[in-house]
């Protein structure tokens, strides 16, 4: 067990004047299980960046361990995967290589095929034990659920529970209460370590902003009433100071003594509320700074004529003449959210391509009610690039409120000024959600739409689907969105 330190960090990029992070010190145990979450943008992969000495920054990080990273860089694809794991960890043997992947439910046959032949979820699990297979090292996990699929996601979540020594950016919320017993949170205000997982952590995180919230209620009846009593006061004092010469109504004269103490003892009193009015507004200041805003996004769908949309019947993919997936039939009405649930190539995202009228081939009938509009939001954000303003011509979209379903999903108004190229994962599919909740449509089929997007902004877009109830086809692994928002599963 050693520690790793972290000293008044801070860091900005040179293009930027304001700075990811600013006099950070925390510090975590090399043996604990870390989730790491926060807002997108916040500065989770460049802290990791920062680990693995990429950046200059000012404060001190100090460590026992190496740090590795995965997704690891697999330089030449085109090699067998024993080869590649052995650059990984060259000190393992065949034996640990195929006991690891074995915990993952990976044939041993796949260390014999070329790397680049297996598909994201496979690679996703071999990387993963090699990397794990190297003594000495805390591993830095970067997203690793964005290519597994449900079932993989509970299975690569069951064997991080086993290890220990990482942190692990992820925003499933399932996936991190399975595997992590710390939680490392950036805040609007802050960075925190706190023992346990993803729902403790929440469940800590919502009772502070709470007790929060009741305080600064009360701090701010406390301070109108105390304003309104040094007023008072106040008012009273200069009364009795302007009476200092005068006289009583009977005409005698007044104890210029008696009415010097009374003046002094209000002015006193009134100094008494002034103090306490600034001290209540100083521990006002210090509250809901990590409040995490989440304004209702909104969402504009189209009455469809009918209330059938869509039928599928027998339909079945195929890829050179293979079929890739049993016949499927579902019929898609007005209101059904429909989730199509599988594994990794089972011809999910085919599916939905085909509904959007790609040339697909495929056995089987699909009809589509006639004029039907669908908006879609697609896996890839690979394609995104230029300017904002670019991007919004170019779908005809509403810029004002473009930009504000943006805001509303956390952007700042800074990197609407930025080449979309420069944005994160989770902001450039955030652009994508955007999109879809400006188009008006029948139907919204959304592609693994979750994918780098953070905590906050997936439960915005839980709410806003059980408030509006669209008509939806979508693909997402995230078990607990799956929950919340399908009325029908479809199992390829």
């Amino acid at each position: 067990m050693s520690m790793i330190q972290v000293q008044q960090l801070t860091f900005s990029y040179p293009s930027s004047f304001d700075p990811i992070f600013e006099d950070v010190s925390f510090q975590i145990d090399t043996d604990w299980k870390l989730g790491f979450i926060g807002r997108n943008g916040r500065g989770k992969t460049t802290f990791f960046n920062l680990l693995l000495g990429k950046f200059e920054y000012s404060g001190k990080i100090s460590s026992a361990v190496e740090f590795n990273y995965f997704p690891y860089p697999v330089q030449d694809k085109s090699k067998n995967t024993h080869e590649v794991l052995e650059e990984i960890c060259p000190q393992a043997e065949d034996w640990e290589f195929l006991r690891e992947i074995a915990y993952l439910e990976v044939e041993a046959e796949a260390m014999y095929r070329p790397f680049d032949t297996l598909s994201n979820g496979e690679q996703t699990k071999v990387l993963l034990a090699a990397l794990f297979l190297n003594e000495g090292q805390f591993l830095l996990i970067d997203e690793p659920t964005n290519h597994l699929d449900t079932e993989a996601r509970k299975l690569v979540s069951s064997y991080l529970k086993k290890k220990k020594g990482f942190i692990l950016i992820s925003h499933d919320r399932n996936f991190l209460d399975g595997c992590v017993d710390h939680i490392l949170s950036i805040n609007k205000a802050n960075i925190e370590v706190q023992s346990g997982n993803y729902s403790s952590w929440k469940l800590n995180f919502d009772r502070q902003q709470e007790h929060e919230e009741a305080t600064n209620e009360r701090l701010q009846k406390d301070i109108g009433r105390l304003k309104q009593a040094s007023k008072q006061s106040a008012g009273w004092s200069n009364r009795v100071e302007a009476s200092k010469n005068g006289t009583t109504n009977s005409g005698s004269k007044l104890d210029i003594g008696f009415v010097g103490h009374k003046a002094a003892k209000m002015m006193k009193r009134s100094k008494n509320l002034e103090t306490r009015q600034q001290k209540a507004i100083e521990e006002k200041s210090k509250l809901l700074k990590n409040v995490e805003k989440m304004d209702s996004l909104q969402l504009t769908q189209v009455e469809p004529k009918t209330k059938e949309l869509l039928q599928l019947t027998d339909v079945s993919i195929m890829y050179d003449g293979q079929t890739v997936n049993e016949p499927i039939s579902f019929k898609v009405e007005q209101g059904d959210r429909i989730v199509l649930d599988g594994k990794n190539g089972s011809g999910k995202s085919s599916i939905l391509k085909l509904i959007l009228g790609d040339d697909i081939q495929y056995t089987g009938t699909l009809h589509a009610g006639s004029n039907l509009i669908i908006s879609y939001v697609q896996q890839d954000t690979s394609h995104l690039k230029g300017d904002l303003a670019d991007f919004i011509e170019e779908h005809q979209l509403d810029e004002t409120l473009f930009k504000s379903v943006l805001r509303k999903m956390d952007f700042d108004r800074i990197q609407f000024e930025k080449d979309i190229s420069h944005y994160s994962g989770g902001q450039k599919k955030k652009l994508l959600i955007a999109k879809s909740l400006c188009e008006k449509a029948h139907l919204y089929i959304w592609d693994e739409p979750l994918n780098f997007i953070d905590v906050y902004s997936r439960m915005q877009i839980e709410e806003l689907i059980q408030t509006f109830q669209p008509t939806m086809i979508f693909v997402e692994h995230d078990q607990t969105f799956q929950e919340k928002i399908a009325t029908k599963r479809v199992n390829i």
